[in-house]
């Protein structure tokens, strides 16, 4: 696998190779940067891996959800994603204080993490409905922002969420 750095500036784009599984990749064209694995198609766990590190995602909570981000086999918060129920996105906080903040359009096919000086990271824009993919766009100054190599992970982990609640929420009404 190429490390993130080598590919800002290229079409990136998370894939599933196979709708049957909660398996994606990032790509670069024929080239696999990331990976995310569900540990279950039920669950909330899932495992990131790179060229740049490997890192765990697990929401917990009912009404006011969240997300524990840790480096793999730590029990650690390298960070903490507390959603905002109302109005889609949420705020992601790092342990020096720092807020990187997530929002999404209505139909939250957008998701664009930003920081507190409102400068974007990275945007991502989703498509299709059992067969999800997104395009990933990174501007070339959110290169030196430390988190950026987790944080591209965590966007599609954090769209994936939304468009399984989304799901739930459609078949519940029905």
């Amino acid at each position: 696998m190429k490390r993130l750095a080598e590919v800002i500036g290229r079409e990136l784009e998370w894939v599933q190779p196979s709708a049957w599984k909660m398996e994606y990749e990032l790509r670069a064209g024929d080239e696999t940067i990331a990976t995310l694995r569900f540990r279950s198609s039920f669950g909330s766990f899932a495992r990131a891996e790179s060229a740049d590190g490997c890192w765990t995602f697990k929401r917990v909570g009912f009404w006011q959800t969240r997300v524990t981000i840790r480096g793999c086999g730590s029990n650690t918060d390298i960070a903490t994603f507390k959603n905002n129920t109302w109005s889609g996105g949420g705020t992601l906080e790092l342990p020096d204080g720092r807020k990187i903040f997530a929002t999404t359009n209505f139909w939250q096919t957008n998701l664009e993490f930003t920081t507190e000086a409102g400068a974007t990271l990275i945007r991502f824009k989703t498509a299709g409905l059992v067969h999800l993919s997104t395009r990933v766009e990174i501007p070339p100054d959110a290169a030196g922002v430390p988190e950026l190599l987790w944080i591209v992970v965590f966007g599609w982990y954090l769209a994936l969420m939304m468009h399984t609640d989304a799901a739930v929420t459609v078949a519940a009404i029905s």
